[in-house]
């Protein structure tokens, strides 16, 4: 499995790790940078858009999480 690490600080003094997967990751790049909507990021990942929702929240949430909770951000790429 790969993997990357980003840290908003360095990587001693970040204060623990999340966890960002390939879908959540797809999901980021289809809405958020691509610009589509929920539904055609869905029916370009062939999943519901119920579950592109969830994986957008999740995703965002993790980001966040890096950077308020000063915590390394580990994107996992299968």
């Amino acid at each position: 499995m790969d993997a990357e690490f980003f840290s908003p600080i360095p990587k001693w003094m970040a204060s623990g790790i999340v966890e960002l997967y390939a879908d959540e990751v797809e999901a980021l790049r289809l809405v958020d940078y691509e610009g589509l909507s929920q539904e055609e990021a869905a029916e370009s990942m062939k999943i519901s858009r119920g579950t592109v929702w969830r994986l957008l929240q999740s995703g965002r949430k993790k980001i966040v999480a890096m950077l308020v909770e000063h915590k390394q951000l580990k994107v996992i790429m299968r």
